[in-house]
């Protein structure tokens, strides 16, 4: 009788010591789903106020702060000015940027939050950073060999990438990265590799990185010649606080993203594994390949509510301002059928980022040894 129901109902998932059957992992997924309908059939007026007031803020945010790096010969004023302006970046990127382009407000029928028009202040073109977050990203989320996410080109962050002598570095060159983060994020997926390999052409690269090094000079035009030209004799003083405010950008957009993805629990995946994958697999990938951040209304808002990084991944063109609400109930269908959440606090987290980064620069057998008891993650 047993066998014959295993053969009807064959256990298709088997990880972390949880196996669940065909019809389980299927169950799972409308459950998913349900709760995902439920959000976007209650998008009203609430949302949109939302969105609006965040984008008036944001752009108030700007403006006091480059007015005030104007007057930045005044310590204070170039230092108010300067958090100013960081704050008001950190929010147009992640909380606006990140999710207008998603999406995520396409329904309000507004062509300053329209997701095929929305242009972002950061070096990557808004159109490539859509076809490799939206649609690479979030399709194959940690898959290695499709989703480039995975190390963005540079970091081995899985024993499934091939070991070499370089990243015996990676745990210094990490940190050039997360300064230069949106210039990782623009240059990454120029695809070098398959440049070199003969999988992509000298022409189709030649197209991407003109368009990149165009959003590149709008970028460096504005922020290190226009506003400190208009500063006069304050050029330098608003030169620093452009350049200390995209750093500081820079820096919290990989401690978010970082968080995020590569935990010492987040799972990752092979082609293998999403062979003929069914929509109820898939919201366990996003699940186990995911990890939250815990923290107050004010850190989900600069986080870009990336800080619910599982709902992000399991709704994306959800409005982020609904995954607080929905994030309890994630993790109790979670529970449910045995499956991890991963969530802690911002420095938990990012302390098991630096643990995997600095194993996956070890060869194989130096990583596995020590990575045994940290892939036992508790159920």
């Amino acid at each position: 009788m047993n066998a014959k129901v295993n053969n009807l109902d064959p256990v298709i998932f088997e990880r972390q010591g949880v196996r669940l059957t065909r019809s389980q992992v299927e169950a799972f997924g409308r459950e998913i789903e349900a709760l995902r309908d439920e959000v976007m059939n209650d998008l009203g007026e609430r949302d949109a106020r939302y969105i609006r007031r965040l984008v008036k803020t944001q752009k108030s945010l700007e403006l006091a702060g480059r007015g005030l790096l104007f007057l930045g010969v005044l310590p204070p004023a170039w230092l108010a000015g300067t958090t100013l302006l960081s704050v008001s970046k950190i929010l147009e990127n992640m909380e606006i940027g990140h999710n207008v382009m998603h999406g995520q407000w396409d329904w309000l029928n507004d062509p300053d939050l329209d997701s095929s028009t929305y242009d972002w202040d950061n070096t990557c073109p808004a159109e490539q950073w859509k076809h490799s977050h939206n649609y690479m990203h979030h399709t194959f989320t940690n898959v290695v060999g499709k989703d480039r996410d995975v190390g963005y080109g540079i970091l081995r962050l899985s024993e499934d990438q091939r070991w070499n002598p370089l990243y015996l570095a990676q745990p210094a060159y990490n940190w050039v990265l997360a300064a230069l983060f949106q210039w990782g994020v623009a240059f990454h997926d120029l695809e070098y590799e398959k440049l070199l390999k003969g999988e992509k052409s000298w022409a189709e690269y030649r197209v991407q990185r003109r368009k990149i090094m165009k959003k590149v000079r709008q970028q460096v035009l504005k922020d290190y010649l226009l506003f400190p030209a208009l500063a006069g004799p304050f050029f330098p003083l608003v030169f620093a606080g452009n350049l200390s405010a995209n750093l500081t950008r820079n820096l919290w957009a990989y401690l978010i993203i970082f968080c995020g993805h590569f935990t010492e629990h987040a799972e990752m995946f092979t082609e293998r594994d999403i062979e003929n994958e069914s929509r109820g697999q898939w919201y366990l990938r996003q699940l186990l390949g995911s990890s939250n951040l815990e923290g107050g209304p004010l850190f989900h808002i600069m986080s870009g509510n990336l800080s619910h990084q599982i709902e992000h991944h399991l709704f994306p063109d959800m409005p982020s301002n609904r995954y607080r609400e929905v994030a309890p109930r994630v993790r109790e269908i979670a529970g449910r059928y045995g499956l991890h959440y991963n969530t802690g606090r911002l420095g938990r987290q990012f302390g098991t980022v630096l643990k995997r980064i600095n194993r996956m620069a070890l060869p194989d057998r130096l990583s596995r040894r020590l990575g045994r008891r940290a892939n036992s993650a508790p159920v």
